[in-house]
């Protein structure tokens, strides 16, 4: 098991945002990968811890042939952009973009005086040249969320062999995922065994095993 502590990295930014790369994959970022990253599982090669400034945006700007996925943490965000323009996203939304052959571009602001929080993923499509395609989910209360991943005989979610969930534990509750995977806590703590895993932690691991101490909030990612 190896443990990903975000206040240990480098805080960077662009724009009207702040935010650490906790995931860098090769496959994208080739020798720009950042010391101390992960390196992603399968298909997803980048994860940001990201706070908007008071009215901060991320400025207007393209994707092609990648899947963005934002997790609302905290406060909220307009979305503008080529799909789904003046959407919403408020706490526990998660927003699901295909770039596809055709890309999109899109504009993420904060409309508050206070900071917010998101965090963004990115995993690369199994097949190229796919078209654009905009989905919103809202994690679950209590237990997980699929948002991203599953067999080609579903319309849920995008089709992948990666997998991302959002998974809501309350204290005392335990979540297990067998083989490899990443999962990272964006709110509360607990343990893996007699190992505290607190808030900001990224953790990459086999046969997953974890259980609250606090209410807690996880995005896991893992391969089927």
């Amino acid at each position: 098991m190896k443990i990903i502590k975000r206040n240990k990295l480098r805080r960077g930014g662009f724009a009207g945002l702040r935010e650490t790369r906790l995931v860098m994959s090769p496959k994208v970022f080739r020798n720009e990968q950042e010391s101390g990253t992960s390196p992603g599982i399968g298909r997803f090669v980048y994860l940001a811890d990201a706070r908007f400034l008071p009215h901060g945006d991320t400025r207007m700007h393209a994707h092609r042939e990648i899947d963005v996925i934002s997790v609302m943490v905290e406060g909220r965000v307009q979305h503008e952009g080529s799909m789904e323009h003046g959407h919403e996203l408020k706490v526990d939304d998660i927003q699901v973009q295909r770039a596809g052959g055709e890309g999109f571009c899109h504009n993420e602001i904060n409309p508050d005086s206070s900071k917010n929080r998101m965090i963004q993923l990115w995993v690369i499509p199994e097949t190229s040249n796919e078209p654009a395609a905009y989905q919103v989910f809202h994690a679950a209360a209590k237990g997980r969320t699929r948002v991203y991943g599953g067999p080609p005989d579903q319309e849920e979610t995008i089709p992948a062999r990666t997998v991302i969930e959002v998974a809501h534990l309350e204290a005392g509750d335990k979540i297990k995922q067998p083989g490899s995977s990443l999962a990272y806590v964006t709110v509360g703590e607990g343990k893996i065994g007699n190992k505290e895993i607190t808030e900001g932690d990224l953790v990459e691991t086999r046969d997953f095993d974890f259980k609250a101490g606090t209410d807690s909030k996880l995005i896991l990612a893992y391969q089927i």
